[in-house]
């Protein structure tokens, strides 16, 4: 179940993948970035938090690839590969990772750069995920 309260406060974070943007949370007191969205800053504890953008380069600190076994929903997109990402902003997320000109992910490696790619505007309102790939 959703919970309607999360909608408003990540609704600017999901517009802007949807534009193929890349946003974080800075606050507005102490400076700091931070993400995943929260009410309050996780730092300082203020209430006053922007969005900016990110610069969407950052390094691959770990991923897997999923061949068999997909969670409930994610079944008939097999296989696919989900990384962590630290941010040149110096936060984490969880993104979707393009798969290689063959179609695997071979060129993935734990430390490898890499920057957002966007994903379709489609794609970000079935899954509002950011999508990374490796950079040469």
């Amino acid at each position: 179940m959703n919970d309607p309260g999360m909608e408003p406060l990540t609704r600017p974070y999901r517009d802007a993948l949807s534009r193929g943007e890349l946003l974080v949370q800075r606050c507005g007191a102490c400076g700091r970035d931070n993400m995943y969205p929260r009410h309050r800053c996780p730092f300082c504890y203020e209430a006053g938090l922007g969005w900016v953008r990110a610069s969407g380069t950052g390094v691959l600190h770990s991923f897997a690839v999923t061949r068999l076994g997909a969670p409930t929903g994610f079944e008939s997109e097999t296989p696919y590969a989900l990384g962590v990402v630290k941010l040149a902003e110096g936060v984490q997320v969880l993104g979707r990772l393009w798969p290689d000109e063959d179609g695997g992910w071979s060129a993935y490696r734990c430390d490898a750069r890499v920057r957002f790619r966007p994903a379709s505007a489609e794609e970000i309102t079935r899954r509002p995920v950011p999508w990374f790939a490796v950079m040469p």
